[in-house]
């Protein structure tokens, strides 16, 4: 019997009671970076039993799923991030992790709706015309782990590249159960931008026989703002935060260098292309004209996430499907964090998708952002996310 709308929605029920432990145990000790051995062997033992191919990343932990279809077709791959933070939580949920680290950002979340929808299609494996490949992937909150993995072969790990691939991101400011995305950009890229001022430095009693450095970096935090707002077209805006300032340790002392550090959100490669050029110009001219020079280092750390038009579409259709209109809205603008699934996305058309798990409680106007110490999500959307992950999959392995 082919698997219908219906059943995906009431078979997601069913086992959201299981996926609610299994995101709470994940919760209970996050691990941070490329290597979560922990992690990955929590949803090791969830994937037992299921018929999958497990294979595991050399350089990370993570995890890859092989679901083969009871017939020949094409791949679809689904993804969740297991890492957490660095951030000691403070919400004093029952489950609260006490490590120190905590999934401020939702990927237990992520991780144990993946999981979901593993068991949903491994259930429905004889209907699938194709493969699903489901990635579990560390190392998202900065380290580029979906690059690892990528390089590791992942594309490959069914014998056919995916023809679409699709993840599902949770967010603590929007509405429970409540699907968003956009054609195109979604998130932006995140960029590093390093400036080391070099002067002579000397006694602070006598500024005059040095070259003080401080002063130029003074200069380019303003002039980073004005560069912002002047030289970038309007339609295609840029934030550029300056997050760290470093020079000197004494008092009395003028360094001989100082630093500064800023990360630059970008909305489009043009974008990307200019300020890799411009921003090292800009300081080198500042530090010139204060007889200083500089080492600037502008670099891509992820880029744009695009999410491809076609499939966009049909995900817009297939949720509105399965949940109804009223749960599925268009995002206006992208949104200025970014991913590392942009990498994904750059070699197999998908996209990326986000889901309001604000709890109830939690007023709209008062809820703490992703990455906050006391952020909530609320694991009631497990099952319903893991249905959405798995009728996205059955959109492209059942024939109509």
């Amino acid at each position: 019997m082919e698997v219908g709308l219906v059943d995906l929605v009431v078979e997601g029920a069913g086992i959201a009671a299981g996926l609610v432990e299994l995101r709470r145990v994940l919760h209970r000790e996050p691990e941070v970076g490329l290597q979560l051995p922990k992690t990955q062997a929590i949803v090791m033992d969830a994937l037992a039993g299921l018929p999958l191919e497990i294979s595991t990343g050399k350089e990370l932990t993570s995890v890859v799923g092989v679901l083969r279809g009871g017939q020949p077709g094409p791949t679809v791959l689904l993804r969740g991030d297991m890492d957490a933070l660095p951030v000691v939580e403070e919400t004093g949920l029952e489950y609260a992790s006490e490590n120190g680290n905590m999934h401020a950002c939702g990927h237990d979340v992520h991780t144990a709706g993946l999981v979901g929808a593993a068991q949903l299609l491994s259930a429905h494996r004889e209907e699938l015309h194709g493969n699903v490949l489901f990635m579990f992937q560390p190392g998202e909150e900065g380290l580029g782990g979906a690059g690892y993995m990528l390089r590791e072969g992942l594309l490959q790990a069914t014998g056919y590249k995916p023809v679409a691939a699709y993840a599902i991101h949770v967010w603590s400011q929007e509405g429970k159960g409540l699907f968003q995305t956009r054609p195109g950009t979604i998130m932006a890229g995140s960029n590093q931008l390093h400036i080391r001022v070099r002067g002579k430095g000397g006694h602070g009693s006598s500024p005059d026989r040095t070259v003080d450095p401080v002063p130029v970096v003074a200069e380019l935090v303003l002039a980073l703002q004005t560069y912002a707002t002047r030289r970038v077209n309007v339609f295609d805006p840029v934030v550029i935060t300056v997050t760290q300032l470093e020079a000197g340790v004494a008092i009395n002392v003028i360094p001989n260098t100082a630093r500064l550090g800023a990360t630059v959100r970008t909305l489009s490669n043009e974008t990307f292309t200019q300020l890799s050029r411009e921003l090292p110009a800009l300081a080198e001219s500042i530090a010139a004209a204060h007889g200083c020079t500089v080492d600037a280092d502008f670099a891509l750390q992820y880029p744009v996430t695009v999410n491809d038009a076609g499939r966009t579409a049909e995900v817009s259709s297939v949720l509105e499907d399965l949940f109804g209109a009223e749960r599925v809205e268009p995002l206006d603008n992208p949104l200025m964090g970014s991913e590392d699934f942009s990498m994904v996305l750059n070699e197999v058309p998908g996209t990326f998708i986000m889901l309001g798990a604000r709890p109830d409680d939690v007023p709209a106007d008062d809820a703490p952002s992703n990455h906050s110490s006391v952020v909530r999500f609320d694991d009631a959307v497990l099952g319903d996310q893991a249905a959405a992950l798995a009728r996205l999959a059955t959109n492209h392995l059942i024939p109509a």
